[in-house]
């Protein structure tokens, strides 16, 4: 049996921690970058006898602004449960968690539909000494509010699964909903997938589930890892084990880390130290619609109806407000027929000086000076570009530049008439094909009459009089 004849299926599991200023069931500061182990804890968040918790409203108010921004169901009524399982980084032996009753339900994202997204705490962080023998746990992030969203398996490509994930981290950065920084190499958003393979596509395959993914290309690796692992399994007449997987980032190959629980495994039951939410009873709660930002969904389809520009050009905008915003007003200023010319300065030509060094965005005045030289015709596009340098490492205006830099065109015929006598006579070859009806040579021509002005003419003005003098 051939590849082909199984049909891959994937759901996400992803992690999140929110950047509130406090710990999800205690006042202790949540900082992700405290260096020093063990300084951000409390009673409460290491489970000292005799100590309570209490919710942190703004957590639970960040993923209700999550389930309104993917158009989930939110819930009226929802409880903490307590998920118990024994492990160094747990003090209490369980942990607060949600279970029948999330916070979330519903929804989608980028067409990939949710299953649902709840509220819990962290876990410590557990770190290994080998040499020594050793391990250490540093409570720091205990307690800080985790938000997990779990998607319904209806993936079926490594990259659809991965986009997704990019999506999501986009959504709940600080660009958009600024409900956590989602950086994955601090551990602030984890994913972790479900894997399947069926030869029946109405059939879901035995699943496993591949934990300690670290950023998006691992997670994509590990599913095509996993969908050649288990064809080749079934082709040789096996069955697949659910369990849990890790990553081996030096083999590039997934392994064995235990079967996999289920959800009787860890007992929930609700938490009897935490009061049960109505949400439809707590006023910072309602209508939540008119706290959120434009999305990254709805801001490609106001792109692509206002402005026309190519799709790569939006996805460039949706992740850089700065050029986002220089375009908006630029476009405001010069018109929507300029909208891909300016698109194309932005997207293509600073990024690649941001990608080399430079460091400035020009302002939005800067760029419409910029555009308004190019369509009076005063400078060349060589020109603007050369303005463009100058704007991203140094400031400055447009004109001012161009006048220093020597950039404005020259349109006086005069002046472009020696520099075309000067090409005709440095490239008789050239001139006797174009005379013999060789059309493209007079692009050489015109090239060498920029390279002897030094980009300086106005190639319109230079090639009329090429084309005069050539007839």
């Amino acid at each position: 049996m051939t590849e082909s004849k199984y049909t891959l299926t994937v759901g996400l599991e992803i992690h999140v921690e929110l950047k509130t200023k406090t710990k999800m069931f205690c006042a202790c500061h949540n900082d992700p970058d405290e260096k020093e182990p063990n300084v951000n804890i409390c009673p409460i968040c290491t489970a000292q006898p005799g100590t309570l918790p209490v919710i942190n409203k703004e957590a639970v108010k960040s993923v209700l602004r999550v389930g309104t921004a993917l158009g989930s169901n939110l819930a009226d009524f929802t409880e903490f449960d307590r998920k118990n399982y024994f492990y160094p980084d747990i003090p209490k032996a369980y942990q607060i968690s949600q279970y029948k009753y999330p916070l979330v339900s519903g929804g989608s994202l980028r067409g990939v539909e949710i299953t649902r997204v709840h509220l819990e705490e962290d876990t410590a962080s557990s770190q290994h000494d080998p040499a020594n023998d050793l391990s250490m746990v540093n409570f720091n992030r205990a307690g800080v509010p985790l938000m997990e969203l779990v998607t319904e398996p209806v993936m079926h490509s490594a990259k659809e699964a991965g986009d997704f994930a990019r999506e999501l981290q986009l959504l709940l950065s600080p660009l958009y909903l600024n409900v956590s920084e989602a950086n994955m190499e601090k551990g602030e958003m984890r994913v972790e997938a479900n894997i399947s393979i069926s030869a029946d596509p109405n059939t879901l395959g035995t699943k496993v589930e591949v934990k300690n993914l670290n950023s998006f290309r691992t997670m994509e690796k590990a599913i095509e890892y996993e969908y050649k692992r288990q064809v080749k399994i079934l082709d040789e007449g096996g069955q697949v084990e659910q369990e849990t997987l890790g990553w081996d980032e030096n083999k590039q190959a997934t392994f064995s880390q235990r079967k996999k629980e289920s959800s009787h495994d860890y007992r929930y039951f609700p938490d009897p130290d935490l009061p049960k939410l109505y949400i439809s009873e707590i006023a910072e709660f309602q209508n939540l619609t008119e706290t959120l930002p434009e999305l990254p969904s709805e801001k490609r389809v106001r792109y692509a109806k206002d402005y026309g520009v190519k799709s790569e050009d939006v996805e460039v905008f949706l992740v850089n407000q700065k050029y986002a915003e220089v375009f908006e007003g630029t476009v405001a200023k010069v018109g929507k027929d300029k909208a891909q010319l300016v698109a194309n300065y932005l997207t293509s030509d600073l990024a690649g000086l941001h990608k080399n060094g430079a460091t400035l965005v020009p302002t939005t005045e800067a760029m419409i000076e910029l555009m308004e030289l190019i369509s009076a015709g005063e400078i060349s596009s060589r020109g603007a570009k050369d303005i463009l340098a100058v704007l991203a490492k140094d400031g400055g205006a447009p004109r001012a530049i161009a006048e220093t830099k020597g950039l404005f065109q020259k349109s006086d015929e005069g002046e472009i008439l020696k520099i075309v006598e000067q090409v005709i006579a440095e490239n008789e070859t050239v001139v006797a094909d174009y005379k013999a009806g060789n059309e493209k040579s007079l692009q050489f021509l015109v090239g060498q009459g920029m390279k002897l002005s030094k980009g300086s003419a106005n190639p319109g003005v230079l090639t009329k009089i090429l084309k005069d003098k050539l007839t």
